[in-house]
């Protein structure tokens, strides 16, 4: 990923409603959410909802599929990993890395 597409996506994702939604799309999985289940779980109007995942179609985050009259948009995690990995490359320039890939630390920060 170069740094140009590294920010539309951070830019798209930093937007409450659009966080939400796109967490909730990789909570579900590759299959997705009909639109209509997204907007009930983010409980955001119609309108809104379109215009936040029009800016996460246009970053790439997201893709959807037409299903009959509905539409199911999921998350994209190849688009996902490729922002991770970039955020995350040579990090701590080689040296081993203070916190594990679930976030727990390994450095001792408790209190003497």
């Amino acid at each position: 990923m170069e740094s140009p597409a590294a920010l539309a996506s951070l830019n798209a994702l930093s937007h409450q409603h659009r966080l939400a939604a796109f967490r909730a799309l990789v909570q579900a999985g590759p299959a997705g959410l009909a639109v209509g289940e997204l907007r009930d779980r983010l409980d955001i109007p119609p309108a809104t909802l379109t215009a936040h995942l029009n800016i996460l179609r246009a970053a790439a985050l997201v893709s959807d599929l037409r299903e009959g009259r509905s539409i199911r948009v999921s998350a994209d995690f190849d688009q996902m990993n490729a922002l991770i990995t970039f955020l995350t490359e040579n990090c701590c320039g080689g040296a081993p890395c203070a916190t594990t890939a679930a976030g727990d630390s390994n450095l001792d920060t408790s209190t003497a």
